[in-house]
């Protein structure tokens, strides 16, 4: 099923999309090198194979990590002689010197057109010197109504899928199939595959793929059988309300669903924003322990994992609770969307040009590590809303207790009087 034309792509429509950038560099046959990275089973390979398939260029697949400088020169050879070549370079954050330095001339030359796909951060993994000769570009999980689609067109298609198969894929089986493998395609192709490749056929020659065989089939049990899938989406409200009411008991009871349906990345995002949204000020160093237990989780997997995530999510639940930083970006954020909130003070503008300071930009600047206690009074909001105020701290904590003091004390000292 893999794409042989942007048009085919499933998801990542911000980059393929009609007049979005890589569609745009595929119409104007101005291509340049790049690098792709998110989750596995997203569509990097795919975006790979679409856009030589559009172009017609060559297309050819290494492994940074298992692959040879001998191989990269193959591809340099076929380059020479045709002109160009596209190269898909998977696990490309563990290209080695000796081979980044091979490559870099002939991406230079524009012979080979570098597609690089990682699922880790370029910016942190990938050498400077490569990182600088591409463009770089996220994925991101498939929707579930994307997974869906393109579900539906593997049972259909009868060249490149299972459309030969007569295959009745039930409605909570197959919504099983896609919230199960969490955006990654290529996890739910291969349970369909498997579903239906291991199930016989009933008497009228129909494979009826249900919901068992598709949780044994993607190692993941439902969370109920219900057909509209509220189920999933009722525990997990259930899951973060229970630590929000501090109900310890009640909390671990929705983990140990979430945990029996082997839902490890939901419960990953889920737990990092409870920390966040419901504890956060009150307790900063309860959600910082909460990342580093879904981090533990992550790194040993089920079953293992469930030992962090019980151990924050009962310190979660008997923690102090607050929620005035959601609550203050909200504020702001809402402010700006009004579009009431004019230009920055002039002292605070950019002062790092030539002709900044005719314009008087950043001259009256008061530099506060030049003044007792790194502190000076001096306006930093814009005038027309000099008197907002969007935090209001919630004394739940000894944590925030604190900082509401030291906000208390500055305010006081800049001796504007705040409103909302």
């Amino acid at each position: 099923m893999r794409p042989t034309k942007l048009d085919e792509i499933v998801g990542q429509q911000h980059l393929v999309g009609p007049g979005k950038i890589i569609a745009r560099m595929v119409t104007a046959k101005m291509l340049s090198s790049m690098i792709l990275y998110g989750p596995p089973g997203t569509g990097k390979t795919s975006i790979a194979s679409a856009i030589a398939g559009s172009t017609k260029y060559a297309f050819r697949m290494l492994n940074a990590a298992t692959d040879s400088k001998k191989d990269l020169q193959i591809v340099a050879e076929e380059a020479k002689m045709s002109g160009t070549v596209i190269l898909l370079l998977d696990e490309i954050h563990r290209l080695d010197k000796t081979k980044q330095d091979f490559l870099l001339p002939h991406l230079e030359s524009g012979r080979i057109i570098l597609i690089g796909a990682t699922t880790e951060n370029p910016y942190i993994s990938i050498n400077p010197a490569i990182r600088s000769r591409t463009q770089i570009f996220q994925v991101y999980p498939l929707s579930e109504d994307e997974m869906e689609k393109a579900v539906d067109r593997a049972i259909e298609d009868k060249e490149r899928g299972l459309g030969k198969m007569k295959i009745d894929l039930k409605p909570e089986a197959k919504l099983q199939l896609v919230r199960a493998t969490n955006g990654d395609l290529r996890s739910a192709l291969n349970g369909l595959e498997l579903a239906a490749k291991s199930t016989p056929e009933n008497d009228d020659g129909v494979i009826e793929l249900t919901l068992p065989i598709i949780e044994e089939s993607v190692q993941h049990k439902a969370l109920s059988a219900d057909k509209n899938g509220d189920a999933h989406y009722d525990v997990i409200s259930a899951f973060q309300k229970s630590i929000r009411g501090s109900d310890t008991d009640a909390a671990l009871h929705y983990l140990a669903r979430l945990i029996e349906a082997g839902d490890l990345p939901i419960i990953a995002r889920r737990l990092m924003i409870i920390a966040y949204e419901d504890i956060g000020l009150a307790n900063m160093p309860a959600a910082n322990r909460a990342v580093t237990a879904v981090l533990a989780a992550e790194k040993v997997g089920f079953p293992e994992a469930r030992i962090p995530l019980a151990d924050a999510v009962i310190e979660l639940c008997l923690s102090p609770k607050s929620n005035s930083g959601v609550t203050a970006i909200d504020a702001a954020i809402d402010q700006i969307r009004s579009g009431n909130f004019g230009d920055v003070p002039d002292h605070l503008k950019d002062s790092h040009y030539a002709g900044a300071a005719k314009l008087g930009h950043g001259t009256d600047y008061l530099y506060p590590h030049n003044y007792p206690n790194d502190w000076v009074k001096q306006q930093y909001l814009p005038d027309k809303i000099k008197h907002a105020q969007y935090y209001h701290a919630k004394e739940n904590g000894r944590f925030e207790t604190a900082l509401s003091q030291q906000y208390d004390q500055l305010t006081k000292a800049q001796k504007i009087k705040k409103k909302n």
